[in-house]
Formats: C-alpha cells, structure tokens, sequence
C-alpha cells in the first residue's frame, strides 16, 4: 500500500473561480465500496476519462476521486486557452516536427468539449476566437514565429502574419513586433469549464469532491483510501498530472512547474474606448518562460500570465503571490500605457507538468492502471483528449488517435535531486537569458 504524503494545495484566490456563482461541492466518500473503474483526478483528463467510461459502458460503475473541488484544481486555474495547434512552450520547436500528430489530437479533444458544452448548456465564456502567437522582438519572430508559420504552411493551415501596426490595431498595444494569428483556438473560463464537465457527468459516473486518495494498492485488485472510505475496482485511470510519482509512477521523470496569473478589474466604457473598442483577444508568447500571456475577455477584463518557475513542492506563499502581483501590475502598466488606474483585481497560482522531452505521461504504466499526464502547459484540450484515450484503452477499445498519442513518446529520465534542482534552475536562467529580448 503506498502512502500518498504530497497533496493539492492551492489558494483561494483563483480569479476564474472569482467570477463564477458559488456551488455546493459534491460530498466526499463515507463507506467502503466497488466499482468497475476509477479515476483518481478530475481536471480535463480525469474528466475526460470519466465521461469516456460512462459512455462505453453505461451499465458499469465508475468512480471518480478529486482532492479538492470541481473549478480549484490545476485545469482551473491554466489562462483559459484549448489550442488546436502545435505549441511551443519554451525554445524547443520540437512539437512542430509532430505537427500533424499533435492537431488531430487537439482538435479532437476541442471538439468533445465543443459537444458537451452544446449540449449541457455550459456556461464557461466558449468564444472561438483563434489566438495570436506574438514575438516582442524581431529576433523572436524570425527564431519563432518564422518556423512556426513554414509547419502551418506545411500543414495546409490558414493563418494571418501581423507586423507591428497590424498587432497593434488588433491588439490594443504596440508592445509586439508582430504575430501569427490562427483561428482554431478556443479561449473560455476554465474554471466554469471543469464546473459545468463535471455537474453533467454520465448517470452511471460518481464524482466524490474534497475527497483525495490517501493510501493506494495497484495491485491484481485496486484499492484506494481516503479520510472516510475505501474503494475496490479491478481498472484505474490515474489524471492527477505533476503528482502522478507520488503513486509510484513516472518517477523521476516529471518535473512541476509554478505559474501566476493575475486578472484585471471590469474595464469601463471610457478605458475600452482608450484600447480602440477592440473584440477579445488571446495572445501566447514566442517563449512562455521569458514572455507574457495575456488575455482581454469578453467581460473586458485583461488577464496576464507570467513568472513560471521550478516548484517540485507544490506550494507557494500568499507574500509570493503579492510580489508577483506587483511585477504583473508594472507589466500591465509598461503594455497599456492608456490604462492607467486599471489594477489587478484577482492573482493566483496554479501547476503546471512537463517532460524534459514534452512527451505527454500517456498509456499503460501497470497490468490494470492507465495514465494521463503531464500535459506540457497545454492541458484543455491534451488533458481532455488524453484522458478519453486513456479510458478507451483501459476498456480495449479501439481508436486511431491512440496511434497518434503513443507517437508522442513518454518522458524521458531527468536527474536525481539535488542534481534537479540545481539543473533545471541552471536551464530556466539560460532560457531566461537566451529569449530575454522577448521579455
């Protein structure tokens, strides 16, 4: 039985959340019990698996276990984007080399989610507005953007180069030298996504809420523990991204990631008139360590995510989250200079996992367990489509797009601490210094 000593631990100050009605979670389990399959996890992944099960097989039981509630976990507290294209990260433009792999993925994890906010009537802010992939400096858009737009042209994918004027226009700052705009992207509230996936799960799925899994046996027969209850299940879907070493897989081959976001007051008619009356907008840096995603909402709202750093813990301080309010303050302020009394209502932190390679945690990693982890950053539409694979291959049904996931590989080993820490920080400071002209 292995004990589970890392749990979730986020704030209470995820601004999406902010947003939203409060909502009575669902109660955590009491009692020992069976099921057919569980889910440890329920962001985009262990949703995704869950709602997988519960379609192919609407006579079983499936069981899915979250640590803490429906809209505070990781999936939502990301910046609200589903990407249906290849997307760098950091430097490595090594995603693009599987471009055609990565898209029919995407776009399939794009369309479920499409389809259930449709028919459930969700209410998460869904804009099919596409993004804008911008550099700050000439030097990133040759570096970056330039490779980018050759894979789109290689893939037969429309889009639209932007130089600075254009940008600008659409953009409401002249911060940019210039941009790739595609139309496929998704942008929407990612807390009142998760909300609304998991209120309208199958009749045969049970959610258990603020419930997480405190001892766990991956053994012939699965069994899992929590404060106030057991349960037995011959299959298991594990989704619990960056923590997924704590229940003795991927060790030694994850790495976690803190990343801030802050999100701005209402703006009023005057200030929207200031930024040119301009429709919202998603934009996401040629580097995400060095650069700055933004995001200007329907409500009128402008969202910035920067400052992502190595954080094996998994917890960051209230006084941390108030320095990086001030630097996301000064960054608004330097990007939109015609917005000045404009501050930060709400800032938050949430977690991020990736590879040292970008590979996704993907597949079978026991004779009953499969996993769907490590999205790379990209989690709303990776994170859906991995964990409806996931659960496809736990039942042996048979699906293309599991081709297409294995094809990705897995992570790759990274070193042992210390020899982590002080590598991967080394790594973060020359990325830092090697786009600093993107800053």
């Amino acid at each position: 039985m292995t004990r589970i000593t890392l749990l979730p631990k986020d704030d209470r100050v995820n601004g999406w959340s902010a947003l939203l009605p409060s909502r009575q979670p669902r109660p955590p389990l009491t009692g020992d019990i069976s099921a057919d399959v569980v889910v440890i996890g329920a962001g985009f992944a262990g949703i995704g698996a869950a709602r997988r099960l519960g379609e192919l097989r609407p006579n079983a039981k499936i069981v899915v276990f979250d640590a803490q509630q429906l809209g505070e976990n990781a999936s939502g507290r990301n910046s609200g984007f589903a990407i249906d294209l290849p997307h760098n990260v950091g430097s490595s433009l090594e995603e693009l080399a599987k471009g055609n792999a990565y898209m029919r993925l995407a776009r399939a994890g794009i369309s479920s989610l499409r389809d259930c906010v449709e028919r459930y009537g969700i209410d998460c802010d869904w804009s099919e507005d596409g993004k804008y992939h911008t550099a700050t400096s000439e030097r990133g858009g040759e570096e970056v953007l330039r490779p980018t737009i050759k894979e789109l042209d290689r893939l037969n994918e429309p889009y639209e180069w932007l130089g600075r004027e254009e940008t600008a226009k659409r953009l409401g700052t002249r911060h940019f030298a210039a941009s790739v705009y595609t139309r496929g992207t998704v942008l929407l509230n990612p807390a009142a996504l998760n909300r609304g996936l998991g209120e309208n799960l199958p009749e045969n799925v049970t959610l258990y809420e603020n419930c997480p899994v405190l001892e766990a046996d991956f053994g012939s027969t699965i069994t899992l523990k929590t404060a106030q209850g057991s349960v037995k299940a011959p299959k298991a879907v594990l989704a619990v991204n960056g923590l997924a070493a704590r229940f003795g897989f991927w060790k030694g081959k994850l790495l976690n990631f803190a990343a801030h976001a802050s999100l701005s007051r209402r703006l009023t008619e005057a200030e929207q008139a200031a930024l040119g009356n301009i429709a919202p907008w998603g934009s996401t840096p040629a580097n995400a360590f060095a650069g700055i995603t933004m995001r200007y909402t329907n409500d009128h709202r402008i969202l910035i995510r920067q400052n992502i750093h190595f954080c094996p813990g998994l917890r960051q301080s209230d006084e941390r989250r108030l320095k990086i309010r001030a630097e996301h303050q000064r960054l608004f302020d330097h990007r939109f200079p015609m917005l000045q009394g404009v501050t930060m209502e709400h800032t938050w932190t949430g977690y991020i996992c990736l590879s040292r390679n970008g590979a996704p945690g993907f597949g079978q990693v026991a004779p009953n367990v499969w996993s769907a982890v490590c999205q790379n950053a990209v989690g709303v539409a990776k994170g859906t489509i991995s964990g409806r694979l996931a659960a496809e291959m736990a039942l042996g049904e048979d699906d293309p797009l599991i081709s297409d996931m294995i094809s990705l590989g897995t992570p790759t080993p990274v070193p042992p601490r210390p020899f982590l820490d002080i590598g991967v920080r080394a790594r973060f400071a020359y990325e830092i210094f090697k786009n600093k002209h993107e800053a």
